[in-house]
């Protein structure tokens, strides 16, 4: 065992646990932050997806270890239901959740890639999810809420 500082939505936690215990384990269960969701386990399905100094990494295969003393955002560090960032927003006016596991990995993934790039084509939106995915089928709402939030024609 190990303390460890992570930096999480503006505040800091020291926890003191193994190395190599994945980043979404200690997120949901010992800071019982439950935007960030267990899908896959292999990093394939982008539901546990945060953002790390700026770039989206999947939390469920990324070493707690590799991340300490960084700054970590999760979806409740975007916003709340009483102030919501302008990307949730968007997903809620676009009705793009339909069971919701997914959205997170999706708000997260956008909210990442637009930061770094500011005015993106429909074509480089999508590109940036393919390695987000959605069983309920809510993909164009998807699209359409990033597109909003980016200023573009949903």
């Amino acid at each position: 065992m190990s303390v460890i500082s992570l930096k999480v939505n503006g505040r800091t936690y020291p926890v003191d646990v193994d190395p190599e215990t994945p980043l979404l384990y200690i997120l949901r269960n010992d800071l019982n932050l439950n935007g960030p969701k267990f899908g896959c386990g292999l990093g394939q399905c982008g539901a546990c997806t945060v953002i790390v100094e700026g770039e989206a990494i999947r939390s469920c295969i990324t070493a707690v270890a590799l991340v300490g003393g960084f700054e970590i955002t999760t979806l409740e560090g975007l916003g709340s239901t009483a102030k919501m960032h302008p990307i949730q927003q968007a997903f809620l006016d676009n009705h793009a959740a339909q069971c919701g596991y997914c959205i997170n990995g999706f708000i997260m993934q956008a909210k990442a890639f637009v930061d770094a790039n500011p005015s993106p084509t429909f074509e480089q939106i999508a590109e940036s999810l393919v390695g987000n995915l959605c069983r309920c089928g809510t993909h164009q709402r998807i699209l359409a809420a990033i597109q909003q939030y980016t200023g573009g024609a949903a």
